[in-house]
């Protein structure tokens, strides 16, 4: 079991919705990355592949055994519906941030935060490789 690791997940969409998909990283305290996840989920908006990200990182994070996750995400939209600061009317929206909460309960512990874009380039990066590799 690992004790503690980061979690960085962003979700892309080419027009809004249109083609989408995700990507994700999990690292452990120094940095070294432990899994990625990188696929197409179809047709979506941004928010909607924002949340699949974040929802497959962190089913991976709990089937790696972690035990504390610490998540880093670019979208602050995301961050604040999971803290509770904004809320959504979107019933898919609703849904999706249901089942991420449940997820961050099932971990002994968690801490999401915002972080810029530029420190998000990873999750990112594999979001849209997923996307290309669809359009070859």
């Amino acid at each position: 079991m690992i004790d503690r690791a980061t979690i960085q997940s962003d979700g892309a969409s080419r027009r809004n919705p249109g083609p989408a998909a995700i990507g994700g990283v999990i690292m452990d305290e120094s940095g070294q990355v432990l899994a990625e996840v990188s696929e197409v989920i179809g047709i979506a908006t941004n928010n909607v592949a924002e949340y699949k990200a974040l929802l497959t990182t962190l089913s991976k994070a709990r089937d790696l055994g972690i035990k504390t996750v610490d998540v880093r995400l670019d979208s602050e939209l995301i961050v604040r519906q999971v803290e509770g600061r904004y809320c959504t009317k979107k019933p898919e929206l609703q849904k999706l941030l249901s089942q991420v909460i449940g997820l961050l309960r099932s971990f002994d512990g968690y801490t999401i935060g915002h972080v810029p874009r530029a420190r998000n380039r990873h999750a990112d990066s594999l979001a849209n490789q997923a996307l290309d590799a669809r359009s070859i």
